[in-house]
């Protein structure tokens, strides 16, 4: 996906001196069944500019293999923020004794993801997906706000108004649409917590089964 300048220009300009590097454009096609939306590249995606290539986006794909019957290329894969946020951290070498610096990932401040988000409500009216799926909790606030939690909501098909950035530039206003959101865990989580596996791989399963009927009653 190609941005308008004028759109990467402004997130810059509202992302000056916070830690922030590489840069990862949604992919896929447009108009497809499904949206994936995560909250931001990791290490490996901002090496590749390639969204979801990590070891939790590897999960990811096997899941809509096995669950959805698709691949990578029949659905839309993006995240709320674009470049990858990290920490700075000095740590002692374990060998040397030497004091090295490193860059672990870090979650999008709220300021980051809204430094977005008029360049994230610009891809969503080109992609026009018929599913929005956040994957967590990060991109799941994006589209419905503060208040909305993964551990409540996951697994869900919700038929519901989303935010969007405001044209005063001051927060968010609801959509005037409504959308088809369903809200998954990140499989990050379950890479992390290995007990969410089960949950997560019967809310996979659960929707898969219930997709399937929603196609077949439009029959």
């Amino acid at each position: 996906m190609e941005y308008p300048p004028s759109l990467l220009q402004q997130a810059e300009d509202l992302l000056k001196g916070h830690h922030l590097t590489g840069f990862v454009a949604g992919q896929g096609p447009k108009h497809p069944k499904i949206m994936l939306i995560g909250e931001a590249p990791g290490r490996e995606e901002a090496k590749t500019g390639v969204p979801f290539v990590g070891a939790s986006g590897k999960e990811l794909m096997k899941l809509i293999e096995e669950y959805l019957h698709m691949t990578r290329e029949d659905v839309y894969i993006t995240s709320v923020v674009r470049r990858r946020p990290y920490s700075i951290k000095r740590v002692k070498d374990k060998k040397t004794g030497a004091i090295v610096e490193k860059t672990p990932n870090r979650t999008p401040t709220k300021a980051e993801v809204y430094a977005y988000a008029r360049l994230f409500d610009w891809e969503l009216d080109q992609v026009r997906p018929k599913i929005l799926m956040p994957l967590g909790n990060t991109s799941l606030q994006r589209l419905l706000g503060p208040s909305a939690k993964i551990g409540s909501l996951h697994g869900q098909i919700l038929h519901c108004l989303i935010q969007r950035a405001a044209s005063d530039h001051q927060g968010y206003v609801m959509s005037n649409q409504s959308y088809t959101v369903i809200p998954m865990y990140h499989p990050a989580a379950f890479l992390y917590a290995r007990k969410l596996e089960p949950i997560v791989r019967h809310d996979w399963e659960a929707i898969a089964q219930k997709l399937d009927q929603l196609e077949t009653d439009k029959i």
